[in-house]
């Protein structure tokens, strides 16, 4: 481990910094991290890390990992789009369904009505014509 210790002038305090090269698992990880991610603008790509710096390479991954996770979240929220544009479609195709049946219910309504009225006069007009022609026969019986 290196270790500078440094006083940047009389009133300030010991700035002290100290790094290692022997643990340089973290170096061998960042050279697997992708280098762009493509969903992301330019000023938010992750900067490469001073390797020498433990601190940077960690920074480093860490922003490489909220860059899968944005890349993750933004393609769940696309496919929930899609879902929700699929769902609205189905529900105008059903709204369009119930006020066909809610026609085609006053309509059997309406020919429902109609239908008794007719009918009725059918019957009417049966019971006069019956009895328009029984004393018809009456009399042709008796001529």
């Amino acid at each position: 481990m290196i270790t500078s210790t440094r006083r940047v002038s009389p009133d300030k305090s010991e700035v002290r910094i100290a790094f290692s090269l022997e643990d340089t698992s973290d170096v061998k990880d960042v050279a697997d991290l992708p280098q762009t991610f493509p969903d992301l603008e330019q000023q938010l790509q992750p900067v490469p890390p001073c390797v020498s710096l433990r601190e940077s390479v960690q920074v480093h991954k860490e922003h490489c990992r909220m860059a899968r996770e944005f890349h993750q979240v933004k393609h769940e929220i696309a496919a929930i789009d899609d879902c929700k544009r699929q769902l609205l479609a189905e529900l105008v195709e059903d709204e369009k369904v119930a006020m066909e049946i809610a026609r085609l219910e006053e309509e059997f309504l309406r020919l429902s009505e109609e239908n008794r009225t007719l009918m009725t006069v059918h019957n009417e007009c049966a019971q006069q014509l019956e009895r328009l022609c029984l004393p018809n026969q009456t009399r042709q019986d008796s001529s």
